[in-house]
């Protein structure tokens, strides 16, 4: 409990020192409200790992940043290694740990040790629910994984840096032997649907709601026949 409450008020002074007090009021409420109500519309992709690893070229998708360096962080030893090694990062989430104790994956960009974007994959359904709490279905099981949580700082946006980390993690799991990815995105998310866009041969599979009240939960889907297509390589 300690452990969560300084992690909590390190994010807090983080968030107030980098963009001030507006931003810390706006996600603090979220935050809290989260608990009781949320209500969202979202896009659900499906995407084939090897065709759109083959359909786009590699070299394309990194930037040209002096310093960059992609680090995979998998355990709660690991994240506190990087602290110590003055990288930044229990300091930008507050659910960190828990992800981590539950087997979802960071993907960590760093310029020089500034955190400058971060993505996870799970490769289970106790990890995912750790990450994401929309119950989409993912067939884990049947060789599909599960993205999201991505998030660039408002300083380095707009330079490539998401979809090179995303294209990462596309390799890291067709690796590991997955064959199809899953993921949403808020349709309010324009920086994340720009990101995808650019990549060639990603599908939006359906539409769909989520609503929580208290402890009940609702979700629908609307799949889309055929598939919407982003294709703008």
């Amino acid at each position: 409990m300690l452990c969560r409450l300084t992690e909590l008020f390190t994010v807090a002074k983080r968030t107030f020192q980098t963009e001030g007090l507006p931003p810390l009021l706006t996600r603090g409420f979220a935050f809290l409200t989260g608990y009781f109500f949320q209500y969202g519309t979202y896009y659900l992709y499906e995407i084939d790992i090897s065709k759109v690893l083959k359909q786009n070229n590699k070299p394309d998708f990194l930037p040209d940043i002096p310093n960059l360096t992609l680090k995979i962080v998998s355990t709660n030893e690991q994240a506190d290694e990087l602290d110590r090694e003055g990288f930044e990062f229990r300091s930008q989430f507050i659910n960190a740990r828990k992800r981590l104790d539950r087997g979802a994956i960071a993907f960590c960009i760093f310029i020089g040790r500034e955190l400058a974007n971060i993505g996870w994959i799970t490769l289970t359904k106790q990890a995912k629910d750790s990450l994401i709490e929309l119950p989409f279905k993912v067939d884990f099981s049947n060789k599909e994984a599960c993205t999201g949580g991505a998030v660039t700082a408002p300083k380095y946006r707009n330079m490539g840096i998401m979809r090179y980390n995303y294209f990462k993690r596309l390799e890291f799991l067709k690796e590991n032997g997955r064959l199809r990815d899953r993921a949403a995105v808020a349709k309010g998310n324009v920086a994340a649907q720009t990101g995808v866009a650019k990549i060639s041969d990603i599908n939006i599979d359906a539409e769909a709601r989520f609503l929580k009240l208290l402890w009940w939960k609702f979700w629908w889907e609307k799949p889309l026949t055929p598939p919407s297509v982003h294709n703008q390589a």
